[in-house]
């Protein structure tokens, strides 16, 4: 599958995460909060570390544009990191944890949507898409080591199957993606 696309895959199973968070935190459901959380954390830190790991010094090479853009991102996902651990000594759902959460969110939101748009095209425009094929079979397989299902455990559900499970999740933009793209998306069940 095509980097910018399994990244992409990513940012919108956390996006997915993030508006069940914001349901449970207008139903103050600390439980379910705490949890999504948790998960959250769990996503962030595989995503960011596959990128720092391998996307990013590939990407930095291919243009000046993009290197500025690594930079930036590189520094957001040290703010994530920050938030994160200062999340994880604070009480959850209280006032400052629940801030907190927000802060992250909308960091990571303003993140996600400034590589989709601005790094992610100029990565298509100077690369081959054997390149990004390749590219996405290596974050793939880096994310399996640290833990996170792979592309293959959700690649021979159904269309349907993976719609539903897309539903479950809240994944944002599920009606319009096709078959691998969710297969990428969603979180096995």
């Amino acid at each position: 599958m095509d980097a910018t696309k399994l990244l992409t895959a990513d940012h919108n199973r956390v996006r997915g995460l993030f508006g069940r968070f914001k349901k449970a935190q207008e139903g103050e459901d600390t439980e379910t909060m705490t949890s999504l959380a948790s998960e959250i954390f769990q996503e962030l830190e595989i995503h960011t570390t596959i990128e720092e790991e391998i996307f990013y010094p590939w990407a930095k090479r291919l243009s000046e544009e993009i290197t500025e853009t690594v930079d930036e991102g590189m520094e957001e996902h040290h703010v994530a990191k920050t938030l994160m651990s200062e999340l994880r000594q604070i009480e959850p759902g209280g006032d400052q944890w629940v801030a907190k959460m927000t802060v992250l969110i909308e960091s990571v939101e303003h993140h996600a949507e400034e590589e989709e748009k601005e790094m992610f095209p100029g990565v298509r425009g100077k690369t081959s898409e054997d390149d990004r094929n390749s590219m996405g079979q290596r974050l793939d397989a880096r994310k399996r080591t640290l833990g996170a299902p792979g592309l293959s455990a959700t690649i021979d559900l159904t269309t349907e199957e993976l719609r539903q499970l897309a539903s479950q999740q809240q994944i944002p933009g599920r009606s319009k993606m096709k078959k691998e793209e969710l297969a990428a998306t969603v979180k096995p069940g």
